[in-house]
């Protein structure tokens, strides 16, 4: 299951920001380390499988180098590496399994799938059928990476924002008004879409001015917890766009 489907299906589920409090727990030796780990790769996995198999390798070595991947960095410390001053979580995972796929030869004993990592809620299935609906097979593995690490964190943010109107008893309201966050109304006009959750037109138009403004805000939370200073939030959102598209 994709995060996307995880949005509508598991709202009760949390996905709390990826903050560097997390990164620097997972990376630490205390008993929350296995969890902080594992919220981390089961947020940004599917970039790095995505980044791997579109470095030529079959859809079984993905499978396996990203559990590997996972898995070393655990066992090697690699995230004692990150630090929020020398920049973006996202560059520096990057880079991390760049590295890692550079020396993969060497590594002796290896761990395999079921090691430290096999806790992890990763779904392979799913990822496969994802990986081949990108529709820009000439992207290079960066360029991947980047566009999915997007789709990861926008997907961070739905799950967030549907969890906020479930506790609120507002799922199904939420579930309705989503397909026009994007500004795309297609899907429906806010005619119809107020018959059915029985309000106003200018009540719907109120509705989704205010989910889009909280979808926003998300963003930039999201945004700012892997970024080494504020004032790259506005970079970063650019970057988003660039990598999804958008500009």
């Amino acid at each position: 299951m994709t995060a996307r489907d995880a949005a509508s299906e598991h709202s009760t589920r949390r996905f709390p920001t990826t903050s560097w409090t997390l990164i620097t727990t997972a990376a630490g030796e205390s008993s929350g380390a296995p969890e902080a780990l594992a919220r981390l790769c089961e947020a940004y996995w599917f970039p790095v499988y995505a980044f791997i198999r579109r470095r030529g390798n079959s859809r079984e070595q993905a499978e396996d180098l990203c559990q590997e991947f996972f898995a070393w960095i655990f066992e090697n410390a690699t995230l004692n590496a990150a630090r929020r001053e020398r920049g973006k979580f996202r560059s520096f995972l990057l880079a991390s399994v760049t590295h890692f796929l550079a020396n993969e030869r060497d590594r002796a004993h290896a761990l395999k799938r079921g090691g430290a990592c096999a806790t992890l809620s990763l779904d392979f299935d799913a990822s496969e059928a994802r990986y081949h609906r990108e529709p820009c097979h000439e992207l290079t593995p960066a360029t991947l990476f980047e566009r999915q690490w997007a789709l990861a964190l926008l997907d961070l943010v739905m799950v967030r924002l549907r969890e906020e109107h479930s506790r609120k008893g507002q799922a199904a309201q939420f579930d309705k008004l989503s397909p026009f966050l994007t500004g795309d109304q297609d899907r429906g006009s806010y005619s119809q879409l107020g018959g059915d959750l029985k309000m106003s037109d200018s009540a719907v138009r109120t509705a989704v001015h205010r989910l889009r403004r909280r979808y926003a805000e998300l963003v930039r939370e999201e945004i700012a917890a892997v970024v080494a200073d504020p004032g790259e939030v506005e970079g970063e959102i650019r970057f988003l766009l660039t990598a999804l598209g958008r500009v």
